[in-house]
This record gives C-alpha cells, structure tokens and sequence, in this order.
C-alpha cells in the first residue's frame, strides 16, 4: 500500500512540476526593468547596482550549508515552501525599501529562498521519476517543457511590463508579488517522496555533522573525479558569466538612450527566444553532444565581445541596437537550454543522496565567483563604460573557456563503460 502511494506521489509531483516552475522558476514581472526600478525608483547608480547585486551570491555562499541542513531537517517539500515564503519576503522588502540597507536585506532574503529552492525543486523532481535507462531523458522532459512555459509567461509579461512601469514604477513589483503568493501556494500541493528504487533504508534526520560529513565525503569524490570536477568548475565559472546579463543588459541599453518602454519589449523577446531553445533542449543534445558546452561557452563569450565593440565604434544608433539585439538573441538562446542540460549532465551516474550534496557544490562555487564578478564589474563601472566591462569579461572569459574546454577533452562526454569506476562510482574518500 505504501508503496502504491509513494508511486501515485511520484506521478503527481511530475505533472504539477511544468505549472509550479512555469511560475516560480524566477519572478516575473521583475527582470525586464530591474535595473530601471534601482536607478530611477530606488536612486542607485550603476556602479551601486552591481554592487549590491554582489551581496546577493555572497549571501547564497554563505547560506548554502545552512540551507541544506536546513533541507536535511525539513525535507525537501517543507523547505521548499519555506523557500518561497522568502521569496515572498524579498519582493515586498523591495517595494517597501527606502534606503540601500534595506535592498541589501531584501537580497539576504532572495539568497536564502534560492537556495532552499535550488537545493529542493529538481531534485524533488528527479526523486519523483521512476529509476531506468530513460530517467535522465524524462527528467530533460518534464524540466525542458517547465522551462520553457516560464520563459513564454516572462516573454508575455515582459511586454507589458515596460509600459507598467512608465505608469507607476511600483505596478510591475505589485504583480511580481503576486505571483510570488500564487507560487508559495502552488508548493504546498507537492508531495513527499521515497525513492523505492535505490538505498534509502535510513530514514532517520542526520545530524549536522553527518550532513558536513555527507558534503566533505561529496566534495571529495568530484574533486577525485575528472568528469565531475571538471563539470562543476565549468557550471560555477559560466553560471557566474550568466549571471551578468540581466544588470549589464539593460545598462548597455540604457547607454545607448533606448527608451524605457522597450525595455520590457526587448526582454520578452529575449526570453521567447530562451523559451523555445528550452524546449529544444535535447535537439541541441543530440546535434552537439560532447560539443555541447563548448559551442555554448565559445558563442556566448565572442558575443559578449560584440556587444561591446558595436557601442564603442560610434555606429549610427539603429545599427548598433541591431547588433546588440543580435549578439543577445544569441545569448538567450543559450542560455534556454543550458541550465536543463548542465543538471543533466551533473546528474548522470549519481544517487538520491548525491545528488543535493553535488547542487551544494556547485552553489557554493557559482555563488563566490558571481559574487566577486560582480565587485569586479561594479568597481570597472566607476571607472569606465558598460561597452569597455563587456569586452574585458568576453576577451577574459574567452581565454579560460579555451583551456578550460581543452582540458574536459577525455573527461567528459564519453560512454559509461569508457569512464574508470572511480569517475562515476560515489564510494568515501579519505
């Protein structure tokens, strides 16, 4: 009987999973005039913007084990609803925010509710596919399609949002927190799930030190593995990369005098762009296989590269907003099927109890380089323009790509049976 529902569990956690993130992935309503509402609403300068973002992934770096002890304690299903209860936190701090404290709060906030969803919402979703041959292919599915529904309904929102803004600055936060409440709602309908089909006999909370234990023996074991310690360096540096996009695209925007009213335009067809590459995941899987995060690098970083040339040539203002659109088109489509297809891949060959603890990695590592990229970019923007901070971080970005991908060449991308045990079997390691 236990297990007839522990299966019936399982089948409803993955046809409300596409929903629950098609709205709660990240907040809608929010990105496309982020970077409009702390200048102009909030009275930051660029430079303050970047550097406030920054305590956002210092917080999360932080946070991160206190979050998966937290997940530990809770399960996955509580704490992910105690996830976007903070969320919810964070939206309204920023509406209500009248100083520079109060944002750096609101940031505390967003850090401890993504990281208890980062730790919790995939792997709930991969703990609720059954175990076989095809689960990494249904997982890809289930999330590609929940990632794309959310990059539609951000392209949707985002059109509007512009023009929102240009009303009252506050319109497009207030529905922003809406969605936040209905998604805090929606994850109270998720289940809680036993893996029937690996070891999982101890069902007892561990303690904090077995959960630092648990997190030394994992960090160990990708440090060990080739395949693994390659992958997440590669995850923690371009996740950082991308990471930039949001504030430095609407800066180089806000450059060259767009005005504000297409700033939502602009972001919604960016994110329809990332919406259908999302769902495309596995086309681009299968074209590129071990080529995949390389052409994913190398095409986003050169395009980085011309962004920034095409302001600082002084082309006429049509043709270097052609351009940039252009280069951006490039870089959502990218990123689309990326965050799909890089879990995937870290996913491969590992267990329920891996699993968090190799999120928890790469967290902590994504977390402490975005956070001192943005430092870096926020100190260069005092300094000089957003055209000069996209080539520095393309050219720089580019170089470490190159030896970075030379050396995953033979350690990632080959057949389970061509990977020694020691690549793709967890076992302690002292």
């Amino acid at each position: 009987m236990e297990n007839v529902k522990n299966t019936n569990n399982m089948s409803y956690n993955m046809k409300i999973f596409p929903i629950y993130k098609a709205l709660s992935w990240d907040t809608l309503f929010y990105y496309a005039i982020e970077f409009l509402f702390l200048t102009s609403i909030k009275g930051l300068s660029a430079a303050q913007v970047l550097f406030v973002d920054a305590f956002y992934p210092l917080f999360k770096f932080i946070l991160e084990i206190p979050s998966n002890i937290i997940v530990h304690k809770l399960g996955k299903r509580r704490a992910l609803i105690l996830g976007n209860l903070f969320i919810v936190g964070d939206i309204l701090l920023l509406i209500l925010a009248n100083n520079i404290y109060m944002i750096i709060l609101a940031w505390f906030f967003s850090a401890l509710g993504y990281a208890l969803k980062g730790l919790t919402e995939t792997n709930l979703l991969y703990d609720s596919i059954p175990k076989g041959d095809k689960r990494g292919d249904t997982f890809a599915k289930i999330d590609g399609r929940a990632s794309s529904i959310y990059y539609y309904l951000d392209a949707i929102s985002a059109i509007s949002t512009g023009f929102l803004f240009v009303v009252n600055g506050y319109l497009p936060m207030v529905l922003c927190l809406i969605i936040c409440i209905i998604s805090l709602l929606l994850s109270f309908n998720f289940k809680d799930v036993e893996s029937t089909t690996e070891n999982n006999n101890d069902t007892k909370s561990p303690s904090m030190k077995e959960i630092l234990s648990d997190l030394k023996q994992a960090t160990k074991f990708i440090v060990k593995s080739n395949r693994l310690r390659s992958l997440v360096i590669f995850d923690g540096f371009f996740c950082a990369f991308l990471g930039m996009y949001s504030t430095l695209r609407s800066s180089i925007l806000a450059d060259i005098n767009l005005p504000a009213q297409y700033f939502g335009l602009v972001y919604a067809g960016l994110q329809l762009i990332s919406g259908i590459a999302s769902a495309n995941q596995a086309k681009f899987h299968n074209r590129y296989r071990n080529r995949t995060l390389s052409i994913f690098a190398t095409r986003t970083t050169l395009s980085f590269i011309m962004v920034g040339l095409s302001t600082m040539i002084g082309l006429n203002f049509g043709l270097t907003l052609e351009i940039i659109l252009l280069m951006m088109a490039i870089q959502y489509a990218i990123k689309g099927p990326y965050y799909t297809l890089i879990k995937r891949y870290l996913n491969n060959f590992t267990t329920s109890a891996m699993r968090p603890q190799i999120s928890l990695v790469c967290e902590l590592l994504y977390s402490i380089l975005r956070a001192l990229l943005c430092f870096v970019c926020s100190a260069l923007l005092e300094i000089t323009t957003t055209s000069y901070v996209y080539v520095i971080l393309g050219c720089i970005f580019t170089v470490f790509f190159i030896f970075l991908l030379d050396y995953m060449k033979g350690t990632v991308g080959l057949k389970p049976e061509e990977y020694k045990e020691k690549e793709i079997k967890f076992e302690e390691v002292h």
